[in-house]
């Protein structure tokens, strides 16, 4: 999804107003419960502004520090970065893990088939996951987060049919926004 996104895609950049970022903090708490505000501060700090820069198909990214934090298309949910997933721990969100042959292949921007995940090294997201839930994708034997993406089958459908798309990835290392600089 953001495999070709580049500055020159940045149409303008305001800065959001303080009550907007505590919204965003409320959200955020209310949709990984494991966090806390003390771990926000830390990361999003009240007396740094938080930019929000809108971009080409209606993308707009939020900004702290010159770190980009989130991304939003439309009006979606947002879409944590990977630098911000990497700076909690592993159980804070959902997720799931794929074997060591898959890595190549969403390093590439390919969606996570079901074997990658079913297979041995492979494990499957929790069984509350529903379809259109974002997970974070981790690879066997690797501590960081490889990828995030979109639950299109719930952990059941990807047990038994054990065929098809399984998750759709929107962000990966590697990727444009991965590698834009702010």
């Amino acid at each position: 999804m953001f495999k070709k996104l580049t500055k020159e895609d940045i149409k303008g950049e305001s800065q959001l107003k303080s009550s907007l970022s505590r919204n965003l903090k409320q959200q955020l708490i209310a949709k990984y419960p494991k966090m806390t505000l003390e771990q926000l501060d830390l990361i999003i700090p009240k007396k740094k502004p938080m930019s929000l820069i809108k971009c080409e198909d209606r993308l707009s990214l939020y900004t702290c520090n010159g770190e980009i934090l989130f991304a939003q298309f439309y009006t979606d949910d947002y879409i944590p970065h990977l630098k911000f997933i990497q700076k909690f721990p592993r159980d804070y969100f959902k997720s799931l893990q794929v074997d060591k042959g898959a890595i190549k292949f969403i390093l590439g921007g390919s969606d996570i088939m079901c074997p990658g995940i079913t297979s041995k090294g492979g494990v499957l997201p929790n069984e509350d996951a529903q379809i259109d839930d974002f997970v974070i994708v981790y690879a066997e034997g690797k501590e960081s987060a490889l990828c995030i993406g979109k639950l299109k089958m719930t952990s059941n459908d990807i047990k038994t049919l054990n065929k098809g798309i399984a998750v759709e990835v929107i962000h990966y290392l590697g990727d444009g926004l991965w590698n834009m600089k702010i």
